[in-house]
């Protein structure tokens, strides 16, 4: 079981990784996958262009890469913060570099981060647009973590907020460990098409 985990901020300072870390040590330790995390902020993906499509040697260069992790996971966290209501410019383009061959028939978690009391705005934005070409299975859970600043710090400010978001942080992902589990089964039956099918409308 692999799962690969999305930090969705190109900030340098951003909440984001610093969750993407506590879901990582929560998925490691206690229910026992493997993780890969991918920083946004760290790639630094410039945005896309129509080089992507000719398999220009930059691109290769820089995408093949994280394709090629993308590909060996079986089930994705996608955490994303909150900025000015949307998804940021880089998560929305790390979808659009993907296609089927990395996301396709797996699952995903949402995990939105805001500052404030938002966060459901990305949760509706990446169920909105960002499955159809690249077929990721969003679960119909998803969590959201407001005054993001506050929470999982040591010392804590709020143990019993920290426990109920942290429980239901583990539910989830023991949930998205088994929907990753069962849809291996599909992507294994022989049905899926792409070359028919390459868009999935």
């Amino acid at each position: 079981m692999n799962i690969a985990i999305i930090s969705g901020s190109h900030r340098t300072q951003g909440e984001s990784r610093r969750i993407s870390n506590v879901l990582n040590d929560i998925l490691t330790k206690e229910l026992n996958a493997k993780t890969t995390l991918l920083d946004l902020q760290e790639l630094k993906l410039p945005m896309w262009d129509d080089g992507v499509w000719g398999k220009a040697e930059r691109w290769q260069k820089i995408w093949s890469p994280v394709s090629q992790q993308l590909q060996k996971a079986d089930g994705f966290v996608v955490v994303s913060p909150e900025w000015s209501g949307m998804v940021p410019p880089g998560l929305k383009n790390f979808f659009v570099l993907c296609d089927a061959h990395e996301l396709a028939h797996k699952p995903g978690l949402i995990v939105a981060v805001s500052s404030g009391m938002g966060g459901a705005y990305p949760v509706a934005e990446l169920r909105m647009s960002s499955y159809k070409n690249t077929r990721i299975c969003w679960m119909p859970d998803h969590v959201i973590i407001r005054t993001v600043t506050n929470i999982w710090k040591n010392p804590s400010t709020n143990p019993q907020l920290d426990q109920e978001i942290r429980n239901r942080a583990v539910y989830h992902l023991k949930v998205l460990t088994a929907y990753a589990n069962a849809l291996k089964t599909v992507r294994a039956s022989g049905i899926i098409d792409y070359k028919q099918f390459p868009y999935g409308q």
